[in-house]
């Protein structure tokens, strides 16, 4: 625990007071955000598409091509063909792999919808 506490102090973020360690606000989205973008960078080494972030309220729609367990949760890798988002992943849309999904965000909320392919009729 003492080398963890060292290594966020040294990192910028908690501060010794005393004896006492003092976490920074939201130390913990921070540490997402960096994991995150650590991730996205090794997808756009990998595939050259283009890591675009989800606006809140904004709909993303891309195929779920992968997951990827990360310190900080579980993540869905969205492809909309010309760039990626990475977004939370629920349990529900592991069977839609290969599929095409919109997610939007609010706050913490994420809504995912599973978008339908209209047969082509001849």
């Amino acid at each position: 625990l003492a080398a963890r506490q060292d290594f966020l102090i040294e990192s910028g973020f908690a501060e010794r007071r005393g004896p006492n360690v003092i976490y920074k606000k939201a130390l913990l989205a921070t540490l997402r955000d960096r994991e995150l973008e650590v991730l996205a960078a090794r997808i756009h080494a990998e595939t050259g598409l283009i890591p675009r972030p989800v606006e809140e309220g904004q709909p993303f729609s891309g195929v779920y091509r992968a997951s990827t367990q990360l310190i900080s949760g579980r993540f869905a890798m969205l492809d909309d063909g010309i760039g990626f988002t990475l977004v939370p992943w629920l349990p529900a849309i592991e069977k839609q792999l290969g599929r095409e999904l919109t997610i939007t965000v609010r706050g913490d909320l994420a809504s995912w919808e599973i978008s339908r392919k209209r047969d082509v009729s001849r």
